[in-house]
């Protein structure tokens, strides 16, 4: 029997995560994408649940892409490419318009472990918030932006799902 109260994700079930590829030449087949499949890799030995990325071109088709994820009730998206600043770079305004609310200190912390190795990683316009239910984390659209983005995220990603779907504190964290 279930408890009612009990959040509807308990932080035992499984994470499901989709991976949206923001690139104008991969998505003409110009050539392969790198990023994707190591994010889909990386996330599937989280533990979550992903299916092959979904490689659009930047701006509108980013956001029809993100809003149809938010709409499948996907616990977490990452996106990889379109963070720079260049002028076909639109990820963040795709995702900023679909955000209820932004969790900046995600994106910083992933800005502040790449800028050593990359100080280039300085650049990234990425965001990270919350649409619904739904953790959107933009990275970029490098396999190494991709790798750090992972290392950032890996300790943080059950817990803030959890916590997206109603879940309480543990005790520990909580003092007692």
């Amino acid at each position: 029997m279930s408890d009612p109260a009990a959040p509807d994700h308990a932080p035992t079930t499984r994470i499901t995560a989709r991976v949206i590829v923001a690139s104008n030449r991969a998505a003409a087949g110009v050539y392969a994408d790198t990023s994707g499949p190591r994010l889909v890799a990386g996330l599937r030995e989280l533990g979550c649940t992903v299916d092959d990325p979904v490689v659009v071109p930047d701006g509108e088709p980013v956001a029809d892409a993100l809003r149809m994820a938010v709409a499948d009730a996907v616990d977490v998206v990452l996106t990889s490419g379109g963070t720079g600043v260049t002028p076909t770079d639109r990820t963040p305004e795709a995702t900023r318009g679909l955000l209820d609310f932004e969790i900046p200190g995600i994106a910083e912390a992933i800005r502040a472990y790449s800028r050593d190795k990359v100080p280039a990683a300085a650049l990234s316009r990425g965001l990270a918030g919350v649409a619904g239910r739904t953790l959107i984390v933009n990275l970029p659209g490098s396999t190494g932006g991709a790798k750090d983005g992972l290392a950032v995220l890996g300790p943080l990603l059950r817990h803030t799902v959890d916590q997206i779907h109603g879940g309480d504190h543990p005790s520990s964290a909580a003092g007692g």
